[in-house]
């Protein structure tokens, strides 16, 4: 204490050291001497930073290593210089560091004062403040802030804790809040430095919003905080990479991974049946097979005879009953306990298969877990389930925090998932009913890779939140493809748009992932601009990723931003134009019950069923943009097995086949498609009342719109020749017909038959945004003639046929079920023909 009194006096009258005599220093050291047993609460300033810095390593009370804020993390890097040298280049008085920081982003005035040492609660600190003028913005002026800086702890480690306040008084509202800011600087371990032989740094940087008020601008206020204090350390962590090489921790995941220690089956077996029940088994068991041992042979009583030894009592049979019921139970346990085991080795440990994207989760413990029965405690297990695919953790017996440090990996997959979804279960046995103590869903777009390194997830459910349960994983999602996996992907989603996808330049990803705060392995396919519908329509631009649509607008300087996950999506349909959105097609995305809500301010409708609605239009080509949206969606839907199965399947032919369809003629029937018969329906109608479906008028249109057809649209007929008359048509599937929607454009020509006996009515027609709708082509002959059964009726004969345009496996499947759904489709519609004429003539 007397070299720390005696460097306290140094520091705080070393300018005076000059003036003053040996006697007078001598007698202050003694004074400080005397009062060694005191906490020291100097404030002054000093001669040079590190000697601030050493002072505070000696105080106590400054050990603890604060949490990050709650607001989120902003920077997380490790920079290939030493942490004291990087504390001195980012806190050190006049540092030039923060001085070309400054003007790079503008900012004047700035003034600092000196470090002081104070004393708070029996802890001494360091503190200062820094005074500057932030450079104006679009929407705000310049304005003073003023930083409040505390060191909360620095020791021989050289691990560092800087916790900074910033007041904006002058801005709105900026007396309601404040914005806080910690720096932790840490040594970046023995991976990092062991190669070079240098020291490395690692920076991580967190914040949060204090309200001092109440304020209904608090939304907003934290908004545009996140996105201002984004722009800054983007900013910041650009011009500290450019003077300090950038440490990659590559190996990070497996050093965390290897760290995890998996228990031993014995441990677990001895904690399992260590109980009074097993015990008391055991005690039982023993103790009769040494009363056997004792007693010999004996006599045969009363019924027994050689081999049946009875009962000789009624002791003896309530000794034999508890020991039955005490071996069974324990028989039941042993089998409990070996299905328990068993199902830990279903996928613990198992490696990911494949290339592309590899998702890894690290199960660590569970922390309060629920328990569904209040005498019996929980045997937990989890369950995750990502793109379709379920891991299975191990269970753990008899336990509410139990202790996994179990590793669980995903094949790789092409598309990056989007949400991982776990459930925690407890385990009955192998045939009973499964108990759920909480669930959750992890979004990987809305944290970072350093958030998911590092996860406590909290469970929902009733029974989860009233005990606030939760679980500690380490998520890690790596592309071990690299680049290939992106051209791949972007290669077969090209042959569903139908046009070419380039990969994006990285300026343009970049900016696409600042748009909407993305995490960096996130790569735009598409993007558009277009008109989203509100009460007033806005200009922005549609992006269009592997697992997002988004849509982004700055309207002098007030900024709108959104997006939904792919998964979201319920419906999507193509609405035709009006004249609120000038004429041009809208496309309408309907998100799921529930789903979406963080994107709401950008819905124009939420429905009854709680389903937000989108719109947008005004697209500068509205078929590419509907076609890469609808075919981004169905890639998205579709299971995992289905995907694999038409990669492996379907055969891509450079030639294709060929078909001329030559619509102008009088004719335009393909020749050697096949055209099956599949019913002949007899109407008791004449010719000219049913031709009258073919007409465009009132019955058409009516019975189409019964039958499930939306938007429905026909031309007039036009003379091709003499005998030949032909119109276009085109409409929507409803979701009753097809859950895909889709949309039909038909080509129909129509001409008597010989000696006006009737009507020849072929029709080719051609789907839209349904799965493999661009392979084939439908084509349809109606031949409609006098009934030779009754008089004054008709009958009308159907065929069918496919045309192919692509080879692909699926050709019989699809075939078989085109046919029949158009077969019973047509005969639903002349039912309703038939009734709507009849109902009419009555």
């Amino acid at each position: 204490m007397k070299s720390l009194a005696g460097r306290l006096e140094k520091l705080l009258h070393k300018k005076d050291e000059i003036s003053t005599t040996s006697d007078n220093s001598s007698s202050e050291v003694s004074a400080l001497s005397d009062h060694e047993d005191s906490a020291p609460e100097p404030s002054g300033n000093f001669s040079t930073f590190e000697e601030s810095i050493e002072l505070v390593k000696f105080s106590k009370g400054n050990n603890e290593t604060p949490e990050n804020l709650p607001g989120g993390i902003l920077l997380d890097q490790t920079f290939g210089v030493s942490p004291k040298d990087l504390n001195k280049i980012l806190f050190a008085p006049h540092s030039d560091f923060m001085t070309n920081l400054a003007e790079l982003q503008g900012t004047t005035d700035i003034h600092e004062e000196p470090w002081k040492l104070i004393s708070e609660e029996g802890k001494s600190c360091l503190r200062r403040a820094v005074t500057y003028t932030k450079a104006a913005t679009k929407l705000v002026k310049a304005v003073k802030a003023t930083e409040e800086q505390t060191y909360i702890k620095a020791n021989n480690n050289n691990e560092f804790a800087i916790h900074v306040i910033v007041s904006t008084p002058d801005i709105p509202y900026g007396n309601t809040f404040k914005v806080e800011l910690l720096y932790k600087i840490i040594p970046g371990g023995v991976l990092m430095s062991s190669s070079s032989g240098e020291e490395s740094a690692r920076l991580v940087v967190s914040w949060t919003v204090n309200f001092s008020q109440q304020t209904m601008m608090k939304g907003m206020i934290e908004g545009g905080a996140r996105q201002g204090l984004k722009e800054s350390f983007d900013q910041f962590s650009s011009l500290l990479s450019q003077r300090f090489k950038v440490v990659k921790d590559i190996s990070d995941k497996d050093q965390m991974l290897a760290n995890l220690e998996t228990e031993h089956k014995s441990c677990l077996a001895v904690q399992y049946f260590w109980n009074f029940t097993v015990v008391s088994t055991v005690f039982m068991l023993l103790y009769v097979l040494v009363h056997i041992f004792l007693c010999g042979s004996h006599e045969l009583k009363g019924l027994e005879f050689g081999g049946l030894d009875l009962p000789d009592s009624f002791g003896e049979i309530i000794t034999c009953a508890v020991l039955v019921l005490q071996l069974e139970r324990v028989y039941y346990m042993i089998l409990y306990f070996v299905e328990a085991t068993l199902r830990r080795e279903n996928d613990h440990g198992i490696k990911a298969r494949g290339d592309g994207w590899v998702l890894t989760v690290a199960l660590i413990e569970g922390a309060n877990l629920a328990s569904t029965n209040s005498t019996e405690t929980p045997d937990p297990y989890v369950v995750f389930t990502c793109n379709g695919k379920t891991k299975t953790s191990s269970v753990k017996l008899q336990t509410l925090d139990p202790q996994w440090n179990e590793i669980l990996e995903f094949d790789a997959v092409e598309e990056a998932p989007s949400v991982l979804d776990l459930e925690v279960f407890d385990f009955d046995g192998p045939f009973d009913q499964v108990s759920s103590l909480g669930h959750a869903e992890i979004n990987f777009l809305k944290h970072t890779s350093a958030e998911l390194a590092d996860l406590w997830v909290p469970l929902d459910g009733k029974l989860a939140q009233s005990c606030q349960s939760k679980l500690h994983l380490r998520i890690f999602l790596d592309n071990n493809n690299g680049v290939e996996t992106i051209r791949d992907y972007l290669a077969n989603l090209g042959k569903e748009v139908g046009k070419k996808l380039n990969l994006r330049s990285p300026h343009r990803n970049s900016t696409f992932q600042k748009h909407f705060g993305l995490p960096p392995e996130e790569f735009l396919v598409s993007d558009f601009s277009c008109s989203l519908k509100r009460k007033m329509p806005l200009q922005g631009r549609l992006f269009l990723s592997a697992r997002i649509v988004g849509f982004y607008a700055n309207l002098f300087g007030h900024k709108t931003r959104f997006f939904f996950l792919w998964e979201d999506i319920e419906d999507i349909r193509v609405l035709p134009p009006s004249l609120a959105s000038v004429g041009s097609p809208l496309l309408e995305i309907i998100l799921h019950k529930g789903r979406g809500l963080d994107s709401r301010h950008g819905a124009k409708v939420l429905d009854e069923q709680g389903r937000l609605h989108f719109y947008f239009h005004s697209f500068v080509s509205f078929n590419v943009a509907s076609r890469t949206i609808m075919a981004l969606w169905r890639t998205r839907t579709l299971e995992p097995d289905q995907k694999a199965e038409i990669e492996e399947d379907e055969r891509d032919d450079d030639g294709g086949k060929a078909f001329l369809l030559e619509e102008s003629g009088p004719h335009f029937v393909v020749e050697d498609v096949k055209m099956t018969k599949v019913y002949t329906m007899e109407l008791p109608l004449n010719i000219k009342s049913l031709m009258k479906m073919f007409e465009g008028g009132e019955l058409e249109h009516k019975v189409m719109s019964k039958s499930g057809c939306l938007n429905y649209v026909t031309a007039t007929w036009e003379n091709v020749t003499s005998e030949v008359q032909e119109r276009r048509v085109c409409y929507k599937f409803s979701h009753r017909i097809s859950i895909f929607g889709g949309e039909v454009n038909s080509t129909q020509q129509k001409s008597t038959l010989p000696n006006d006996n009737g009507w020849i009515v072929n029709e080719i027609m051609t789907l839209h945004n349904v799965p493999f709708g661009d392979h084939f082509r439908v084509q349809f002959r109606y031949q409609i003639e006098k009934s030779s059964f009754a008089h004054n009726s008709c009958k009308c004969g159907l065929y069918i046929g496919l045309m192919w345009l692509k080879n692909t496996k699926f050709e019989p499947r699809i075939t078989k079920n085109v046919i029949g759904m158009f077969t019973r489709r047509s005969q639903e519609i002349l039912q309703l023909v038939e009734r709507e004429i009849l109902l009419t003539c009555q």
